[in-house]
C-alpha cells in the first residue's frame, strides 16, 4: 500500500474504503479492492460476486454496521 501511494503505482490492493454506492453500500468503510496511487484510494474496483460471495460480503457489511451502531451507542458524538 505504502509503495503504491508513495510511487504512484496505481496497484489494486484490498483496503477498507469508504463506499458511496459501490457494491450497493453507502456511507460505510468496508474492505474492498481499490486502486491506490499518489492521491490515496483513487477508485474502488467493483468485481462481480457470485451468490455465495455476495452473501459473505453482505454478512461482512452487516457486521461492520453492527460495530458502528455499537460504537455510536457508547459514544453518540461518533455518529
Amino acid at each position: 500500500m505504502a509503495e503504491s501511494y508513495l510511487r504512484d503505482k496505481k496497484r489494486v490492493v484490498p483496503c477498507a474504503a469508504y463506499l458511496n454506492g459501490e457494491y450497493g453500500v453507502k456511507d460505510l468503510y468496508v474492505g474492498v479492492p481499490v486502486v491506490i496511487g499518489a492521491k490515496g484510494v483513487e477508485r474502488v474496483v467493483e468485481i462481480e460476486l457470485n451468490g455465495s460471495e455476495r452473501s459473505m460480503f453482505e454478512r461482512s457489511v452487516d457486521s461492520v454496521r453492527g460495530l458502528v451502531d455499537a460504537c455510536v451507542k457508547i459514544a453518540p458524538n461518533l455518529g
